[in-house]
């Protein structure tokens, strides 16, 4: 019986981010407020320039807001260093994108053992792990092929395992079936559904995918910057 997870993973208050200045200035996020629950899967969903991209790379220590207060972990990124954030990003921070990000000269075992090794995992716990991660994405018997010899959903399982590759409290995906046609993108949803439950990761997932709306937990909406409250 696996143990039930609780309290608070992600606590977002007030935060607001622009880009330019004066009248020109663009107003990404305007006081945005929110919490994700440990062990969730919570959709973002809102139209392209919403702000969601913007506001997973906050959350995720990856840019600053101009004004408010986010935590991650029990951590206040207000209060880390460039080195605590990078300790942030590398441990306790998963990341999925759009665009795969997978190196083409290394085979999907190397491409989702790299974060293992950036943190200098002894050569069998790395092994282990990845040998683990390929069965859970379904690419056991891919481990030795490149991104090249793999099609889009497969790159992605592979994007997802070495996400979790340093067991990540929080899992961070911007837009994962962008790339991907209908019945391969709605696999992957069902794939990050399933890691949440198997892992007992937390996820916050920007999407357009309706299935992925559909398989959340909780699904926030972004309009112009802001929560919309329904």
């Amino acid at each position: 019986m696996s143990q039930v997870v609780t309290g608070t993973m992600v606590r977002v208050e007030n935060v607001h981010k622009s880009y330019g200045q004066g009248a020109a200035a663009v107003h990404a996020l305007r006081g945005v407020s929110f919490e994700v629950p440990r062990g969730e899967l919570v959709a973002l969903k809102g139209r392209s320039g919403s702000g969601k991209t913007t506001l997973l790379n906050i959350v995720g220590g990856l840019d600053v807001p101009d004004e408010g207060r986010v935590s991650v972990d029990g951590l206040d990124l207000s209060e880390l260093g460039e080195d605590g954030l990078l300790a942030l990003r590398r441990d306790r921070v998963g990341f999925v994108f759009q665009s795969f990000g997978l190196i083409p000269i290394l085979t999907a075992a190397e491409n989702v053992g790299v974060p293992m090794r950036l943190r200098r995992a002894e050569v069998r716990e790395r092994e282990e792990r990845v040998e683990l991660l390929l069965a859970l994405v379904g690419l056991a018997d891919h481990a030795a092929q490149r991104p090249g010899e793999l099609s889009g959903g497969q790159q992605q399982r592979v994007a997802i395992a070495r996400a979790l590759a340093n067991s990540p409290a929080l899992l961070v995906a911007d837009e994962p079936t962008g790339q991907l046609d209908a019945e391969t993108g709605h696999a992957v949803m069902e794939l990050l559904r399933a890691v949440v439950d198997s892992e007992q990761v937390t996820a916050l997932v920007a999407t357009h995918d309706a299935t992925l709306l559909d398989l959340a937990d909780r699904v926030l909406e972004l309009g112009d910057g802001e929560i919309v409250e329904h």
